[in-house]
This record gives structure tokens, C-alpha cells and sequence, in this order.
């Protein structure tokens, strides 16, 4: 009789999920015990349901906090430990690896072979090194040149189920009343909403070999739409991988953003207009040394904004992308580059007016600069958010995340929107390469 290994699955409400679907639901020889949560909040307490957990677990798994490891896995006897989560340091994997196996277990990583699933159609997969590198950008680039190019796409994004996840199995988003009808977080609607406003239907959820079934059925190409420079969930045919040289070496040093830059066909390196030439260089060097045979193109990030006239000579508070400023470790975006060019007056720190949970937020991440992350992962957080802006002792609100915060929130001041889109200024560029990837097909 073969005897059944004892496993936890570290997490947060993502990898976690889906490396339980393809490799432990349903399967004999593995009792999952439990998940462990991490970098994202409301999901400790909570139980993988039932539905999603499969015949083997009639009663759901448990999720705990990550900061009980240790006590975990002693009190239940864990036999392996699996890492499931991305946008970390290699020396921090490498500690929580430690962490584990002093504990008493094994400590594993789950690859592309053992995780991804094969569509009927072709995949597009756009990842990147690090959250925040420029990924939905270039995603919107490619989607908009498919469909040029004749063909149906469909997006299908990485994870983000951070409400009733039997209710988040498999999400079909075809308008804007699609978010409303799923209770979206800001985190989500940052995402979805941009594909939205070019007429591309999105899929997401929990359970993505669903999801495959159901996208494939009406798509000529699939693009995967990578989240938190984590590795696709789907074999990619053709796999574009952008990098920051704001953040010049981290695509050598983060987990799994490394993996994307190694399996890439293509490195993006973007916003080469603001970062510095050294950055640039080094980021290329560093992606030839790894992966010499990627085609590598060199972009930019344009701002443009809608009323520079509320920025300049003003006082402003600037709103940023929550992910990117936290575990993301971005010290500025779109917003503080758009205050700084159209010559903002001061730009007000938030600092002494956060309300609520966000407190939480600036304790955990005391390198955020003067600038507001856009956490909304629940109503009391984007309550808070809202609290937070209204607070504040401004002139007007820089919103440069990708939703327009102004019509989820109920701002007590004027606000202006930085938008931001792919420029490539490199050949070949990414309509010469979909154009040889579609002749191929």
C-alpha cells in the first residue's frame, strides 16, 4: 500500500490554486493539509471550498497564515512543503526553504511541465520579471495587433480570486456590468477593465482548465494575460516577457521572473525612455547572458493625461497601482512622472493621512514613497482608500492606475488621469514577429 504523503501548499489566492487543481485534486498518494496566505490580505480563515477541492476533501482545506509554518508543520506532521507564489527574491524562496526543511519537510517548487495545461488553439503568453514591469501595456499592444491582423482573441488572465471562490470558478468578462456582476476589487478591475474598453472578452477565476474549455471555443488565439511576474498557466507558443530597467538586475534575482526571462522569445525592455542608459544596458546584457537567442526590442511607456492643467503649478496627491508599490517594491510610476513633467508644485505625502487598513499597508511597506497605492482588496479597504484621498491636503488626485478610481470612489476633489500605453522603438517590432508567429500557425 503506498503510503500518503502529508503536504502544504504556500500561497496567496493564485499559483496556490491552480498547482492544487493540476497536480494534488483528485490524487491518492497526497493529502493536502493545508494553505499557507501570503502578500495579499482577507484570505487567511477562509477554506479552499469543496467544490473546488475535489472528492478527496469533502470538507474543504483550511488556509492559516503564513506565519505559522514552523507550528504547522510540526503539529501536523508535513512531509513536504510547496512553494506557490511569485514576485519574491531568490534569497527570499531560499529562506522559506530553509524555514521548511529545519521544520521537518521537503521543500519543493512545481515547474512548467508539471503545471501547464495544453490549449486547442494557439497561446500568446505575456509575463514578466517583475510586478509592475509593463506587462497589461504590452498585453493591450498584442491583442489590438491580432485583431488588425484578422484574428479572434480572447484574454485570459492570471488569478485574482479574492472573493466567494465558488462563485470565481470560471469568470467570463464581456462588458463593464461584468465587474459590477462579480463584485470586483480595484486590484481586478485595474486589470480586466482596460481589455474591456477595447472590446476583448476576458476570462479568469480558480479553476483554469475550465477556463481553457470554455476560451478556447471562441478564440483563434489565446493570450495569456500573466499576473505578479508569475509563469503561465497555459503552454505558450510564442512567449513575450517584459523587463524594467528601473529595476535594472532584479530579472536575474526574482522568482519566477528569472524563469520568464530564460523561456522567453521575446524580452521587451521597457521604458527605456525614463530609466537610465546604464539600466538599459545592463538589463540587456544581463537577458543575452541568460537567453541569448530572444529577440529583444526595446520600448517605451508614454504618458498622456487628460487635464494637465489640474497638475500644473498644483498641489497633488498622487495615486499609483497598489501591487506594483508594494511587493513590487516600485518607488514611483506613471503618476509622479506625469507631476513631475507637467511641473506640479509639491507633491503632498500621504503619509500622515491614511486611514484604516491602509496604516497596515505603509507598516509593512516603509519604503513607499510620497504617493498613494491603490489597495482596494475588499470594501473596507477601498473605503479606506477613499477615506485616505478625501483626507488629503491637496490641490487635486493623480490617478495613474489603469481603472478610473473616479468612478468607483467618491472623490471631494478634482482628478486627472495618466494613461499609459507600449511604444516599441525597436525593429523588429511586435506586429513583424506576430505577423511571422500567425504565418506559422
Amino acid at each position: 500500500m503506498t503510503k500518503i504523503k502529508k503536504v502544504l501548499i504556500m500561497g496567496a489566492a493564485g499559483r496556490d490554486f491552480h498547482n492544487f487543481n493540476v497536480v494534488f485534486r483528485n490524487n491518492p498518494r497526497f493529502k493536502v493539509v493545508a494553505f499557507t496566505a501570503a502578500q495579499i490580505p482577507n484570505i487567511v480563515d477562509r477554506r479552499y471550498p469543496a467544490k473546488l477541492a475535489g472528492r478527496l476533501y469533502p470538507k474543504g482545506i483550511p488556509i492559516f497564515a503564513e506565519d505559522g509554518l514552523t507550528e504547522l508543520i510540526q503539529k501536523h506532521k508535513i512531509e513536504e512543503v510547496v512553494f506557490s507564489y511569485s514576485d519574491v527574491s531568490h534569497e527570499y524562496v531560499m529562506h522559506k526553504g530553509s524555514l521548511a526543511i529545519s521544520a521537518g519537510a521537503d521543500f519543493k517548487l512545481l515547474g512548467e511541465k508539471s503545471t501547464m495545461l495544453k490549449a486547442d488553439v494557439p497561446v500568446i503568453a505575456v509575463c514578466a520579471v517583475r510586478t509592475g514591469s509593463g506587462k497589461s501595456q504590452t498585453t493591450r499592444k498584442v491583442s489590438q495587433i491580432l485583431k488588425r491582423l484578422g484574428k479572434k482573441v480572447v484574454v485570459v488572465r492570471h488569478p485574482m480570486p479574492y472573493g466567494d471562490l465558488t462563485k470565481q470558478i470560471c469568470q467570463r468578462f464581456a462588458s463593464k456590468k461584468d465587474l459590477d456582476r462579480y463584485n470586483c476589487t480595484i486590484e481586478e478591475r485595474e486589470e480586466y477593465e482596460p481589455h474591456l474598453e477595447k472590446g476583448t472578452v476576458v476570462y479568469a477565476g480558480v479553476d483554469y482548465k475550465q477556463i481553457l474549455e470554455q476560451a478556447q471555443k471562441e478564440a483563434d488565439i489565446i493570450i495569456w494575460d500573466g499576473g505578479n511576474n508569475d509563469f503561465p498557466f497555459f503552454n505558450p507558443d510564442l512567449l513575450i516577457t517584459v523587463a524594467d530597467p528601473h529595476r535594472a538586475g532584479h530579472e536575474l534575482t526574482y522568482f519566477p521572473g528569472e524563469v520568464n526571462l530564460r523561456s522567453a522569445d521575446v524580452v521587451v525592455i521597457n521604458k527605456v525612455d525614463t530609466a537610465k542608459p546604464r539600466d538599459v544596458k545592463k538589463v540587456e546584457k544581463n537577458a543575452l547572458s541568460v537567453n541569448s537567442d530572444a529577440i529583444m526590442i526595446k520600448a517605451a511607456s508614454p504618458i498622456s493625461v487628460d487635464k494637465p492643467d489640474l497638475i500644473r503649478n498644483k498641489r497633488v496627491l498622487v495615486v499609483e497601482d497598489g501591487p506594483t508599490l508594494t511587493h513590487g517594491e516600485m518607488r514611483f510610476g506613471a503618476g509622479i512622472v506625469a507631476a513631475k513633467k507637467y511641473r506640479a508644485s509639491k507633491i503632498v505625502d500621504p503619509h500622515k493621512f491614511v486611514a484604516g487598513s491602509l496604516r497596515r499597508v505603509f507598516a509593512n511597506y516603509p519604503n513607499i514613497g510620497p504617493l498613494l497605492p491603490a489597495m482596494g482588496y475588499g470594501e473596507k479597504q477601498i473605503k479606506d482608500l477613499q477615506r485616505t484621498i478625501n483626507a488629503a491636503n491637496c490641490d487635486s488626485v493623480v490617478i495613474a492606475t489603469p481603472v478610473d478610481l473616479g468612478k468607483i470612489l467618491k472623490i471631494n476633489k478634482p482628478t486627472v488621469r495618466v494613461r499609459y500605453e507600449l511604444q516599441e522603438l525597436t525593429k523588429p517590432d511586435l506586429t513583424e514577429i506576430l505577423k511571422k508567429f500567425i504565418s506559422k500557425i
